[in-house]
């Protein structure tokens, strides 16, 4: 009989192990949900972004003059993502910190002396930013939410593929432009990683850098059939000086794409210097560019 009695009591005790080990489970995924668990911070609108898509509650959010989430109104801005505002995102005390690999060397110093924890994401090609998404995903419980993602995106590219197949690859001559100077981008760069996948070719290829300083001469010997000039920081400015300058330099009507009106300004919302989750869209656009007649 007592033997009885002392399997029974094991056999309670087990399933009792069970459900307190099924509740620990249960609210574990719940502290990892909660963003005041969390505590994330994320300095770039890319990064913001991602975190919405993966349905992630944020701290605090990059000051910026896009349009955010509606997920985060509310939510404390903390500066611009060059220069964040370190004594407002110490305040909020943060887990971690989101920022990308593209500033780590301007910030790293910065968020290693006030002791905080920083993450680098990569976003520097496509590629990159889809491994990072299944990262964050694994590591805050949104797999599901990752996978859904990526697999829009390998839907995409599959469809670009198909509308280019049997199309003769353009060249291509991709300029930055920031206010005041532009710099040549290649093959290394997110806007040269999006012109590749369109089946472009890069008048500048196999470079080790992203980004190349500009030479007019040495640009219109490259040849290219489009030329795509890309904005950054003030949009509209650049634009400006984009066109004052290829109506000031003579050297510009000489080159094929000018002459046939291949010359194109990207959208800065959808074609920044890091991956983003707008990419299906500037895909899409891409391939108009690159393909129309």
């Amino acid at each position: 009989m007592k033997k009885q009695i002392l399997v029974l009591l094991m056999i309670v005790n087990m399933l009792f192990m069970g459900c307190s080990s099924g509740e620990n489970t249960k609210k574990m995924i719940k502290e990892n949900n909660d963003p005041e668990n969390n505590r994330i911070v994320a300095t770039t609108v890319a990064v913001t972004e991602i975190m919405d898509a993966l349905e992630l509650d944020l701290i605090g959010v990059p000051t910026s003059y896009k349009d955010l989430p509606e997920r985060y109104e509310g939510v404390p801005e903390v500066g611009n993502p060059m220069s964040p505002d370190m004594e407002l995102i110490m305040s909020l005390q943060p887990k971690e910190v989101m920022s990308v690999t593209t500033l780590k060397h301007d910030l790293e110093s910065v968020f290693d002396d006030a002791g905080i924890h920083t993450r680098y994401v990569n976003l520097e090609s496509i590629e990159d930013m889809y491994a990072e998404v299944l990262k964050i995903g694994e590591q805050y419980h949104r797999q599901e939410q990752a996978e859904k993602i990526v697999n829009e995106f390998d839907k995409k590219l599959i469809e670009i593929k198909k509308k280019i197949e049997g199309k003769p690859a353009p060249k291509v001559l991709i300029l930055m432009g920031v206010p005041g100077s532009y710099l040549v981008a290649t093959d290394r760069s997110y806007i040269g990683d999006l012109v590749e996948k369109c089946g472009g070719e890069n008048v500048f290829s196999g470079e080790k850098v992203e980004y190349l300083a500009s030479n007019t001469e040495y640009l219109q010997q490259s040849n290219p059939d489009i030329i795509l000039r890309a904005a950054h920081g003030m949009p509209d400015e650049v634009v400006e000086m984009f066109d004052k300058e290829f109506k000031e330099n003579d050297i510009w009507k000489h080159f094929e794409a000018v002459k046939n009106n291949r010359v194109y300004d990207l959208e800065e919302t959808l074609f920044g210097t890091t991956g983003n989750l707008a990419v299906s869209e500037a895909l899409d656009v891409m391939v108009e560019m690159l393909y129309s007649e």
